[in-house]
């Protein structure tokens, strides 16, 4: 192989010098020995050379090597050593303990707010939803009334409320999440919270009381098809 370049070599060099004296020449002819270049590797390269030059191209032209586009949050589809909690135990998380995080629940799922901890630790204006679950408040408005993650009885508009909310810190990057809280079942014949607007605590108690009223005449129905069966 050694042998067929340097006869390249010097052909090379023979061409050059009838050029260099103006007669004419072939068509070059390519090194025998030289590696030919594999279509999928020379593409590679162009795809790779490509993208270096659009990067530098962003940094250069407005300080980002990703063009100032937003990255979206790998942690939310990195598997975490996710924890369920019971309420007592979500409850230590509430900033009142020094040194520990600060979490709060939503509908079932808790989030770290450490890095809000001047406005869900102590003192700060939405402390009282930290280490708990107060669903039902982010949906109502009734954050000293409602601190429940009962969510029976809600509006439309109510419920739209709360998944705007779950939907914030499910997408927050600054409020990771951390796992469940774990909630004793709800018995569907307690009383719904009554709502702390007045106007909203009639219409849901003239509400409650139609469904009470419907539901003891269908009992009353069933019972009588019952005896006229015997």
């Amino acid at each position: 192989m050694a042998k067929a370049h340097a006869e390249w070599e010097a052909r090379q060099k023979e061409r050059a010098e009838k050029l260099a004296r103006g007669e004419a020449v072939g068509p070059e002819e390519p090194d025998p020995t030289a590696e030919p270049e594999v279509g999928c590797l020379g593409l590679l390269k162009f795809v790779l050379y490509t993208l270096i030059f659009v990067v530098l191209a962003g940094k250069f032209l407005t300080g980002s090597y990703l063009w100032e586009m937003e990255v979206p949050d790998i942690r939310q589809w990195i598997p975490t050593d996710q924890k369920l909690f019971s309420e007592q135990a979500l409850l230590s998380y509430d900033g009142s303990v020094e040194g520990r995080p600060v979490y709060l629940a939503i509908d079932g799922d808790v989030y770290d707010v450490t890095a809000g901890k001047a406005t869900y630790g102590p003192g700060g204006s939405y402390h009282m939803m930290a280490g708990k679950d107060a669903a039902r408040a982010y949906a109502t408005g009734c954050f000293a009334q409602h601190q429940t993650y009962d969510i029976r009885g809600l509006d439309e508009n109510e419920l739209r409320g709360l998944n705007h909310w779950k939907k914030f810190y499910a997408e927050s990057k600054k409020y990771p999440k951390v796992g469940r809280v774990s909630h004793p079942p709800i018995d569907p014949m307690s009383p719904i919270p009554v709502h702390c607007d007045a106007k909203k605590a009639k219409k849901q108690s003239e509400g409650q009381k139609a469904v009470k009223k419907a539901a003891a005449a269908a009992a009353a129905k069933r019972e009588e098809d019952a005896h006229s069966e015997l």
